[in-house]
């Protein structure tokens, strides 16, 4: 989801230096009939952005995961969650 993420701000001029994007994930998961099953996928973005494009990657943020091949692929097997922290530079 970040390669997606990173992809619409890039398309809506807002381009960010890699030091200024970064994702941290977390999995869980469950024991189903004896086999650990990946339930859960939680996002957190940490982002540092011009104060200008503040609007244009909230409006990204609200879209990037409805675009998103890897969570189109999970849709309904797996919960996607994201969170962001942004700081306005």
């Amino acid at each position: 989801m970040l390669g997606t993420l990173n992809g619409a701000l890039e398309v809506r001029q807002v381009r960010l230096d890699p030091d200024a994007i970064a994702a941290e994930v977390v999995g869980a998961h469950e024991v189903r009939e004896g086999l650990p099953v990946l339930r859960e996928i939680r996002i957190r973005y940490r982002l540092r952005v011009p104060a200008a494009a503040r609007e244009t990657v909230d409006r990204a943020l609200a879209r990037h995961q409805d675009k998103c091949p890897t969570a189109a692929s999970l849709k309904g097997a797996v919960e996607v969650s994201w969170t962001a922290e942004i700081e306005e530079v």
